[in-house]
């Protein structure tokens, strides 16, 4: 997992979750808190999940990449990807929407979301 990627205070987790119009720095943590369990949950290098421009993970098992453009991207913004971490949005439904991009082989979250909070 990348140094800049750690699970937040499970306070300050429950304390942005509780609003509803979250702030910029609510969605920046939030969004490198649930990336943070992404990665502890789908260890990998084989997709890269873009949430700009809070931060990206490299997640999912499978074929490694270590220069240029993965062979998976997924890229959506910070509300959306607290969404989808929470079980708030489902991936069929962000995809309806157009408000995930997700190209590539393993690029579909589906199986990895809504995260578990273990």
């Amino acid at each position: 997992m990348s140094a800049r990627l750690r699970r937040a205070d499970p306070a300050a987790v429950a304390e942005a979750l509780s609003h509803p119009d979250r702030s910029a720095p609510e969605l920046k943590l939030l969004t490198k808190h649930f990336l943070a369990v992404l990665s502890e949950q789908a260890p990998g290098a084989s997709v890269e999940v873009r949430v700009p421009p809070y931060a990206a993970a490299q997640v999912i098992p499978g074929v490694r990449h270590t220069r240029g453009t993965p062979p998976a991207v997924v890229e959506m913004d910070g509300a959306t990807w607290v969404a989808l971490a929470t079980g708030e949005l489902s991936w069929g439904e962000a995809e309806s929407r157009g408000v995930v991009r997700a190209s590539g082989q393993r690029a579909d979250l589906s199986p990895y979301l809504p995260l578990r909070q273990d």
